[in-house]
């Protein structure tokens, strides 16, 4: 993921910072605990597209 991009990137729904997980290709919100899946280099930012993280999952 690009650095500039991780900046200016927020959660869409509290408009929070997002975590970048490498491992899981995915851009996570800990106040939500909704992960955005990163498809093909690009975030797919939508509500509906987003996982939700257990809580017994850390963050």
């Amino acid at each position: 993921m690009d650095e500039k991009l991780l900046d200016i990137l927020v959660c869409p729904i509290c408009k929070g910072p997002l975590l970048y997980r490498k491992s899981a290709a995915e851009l996570v919100c800990k106040p939500c605990r909704l992960g955005y899946p990163v498809q093909d280099g690009i975030p797919v930012m939508l509500e509906e597209d987003a996982r939700k993280v257990p809580p017994e999952e850390e963050l």
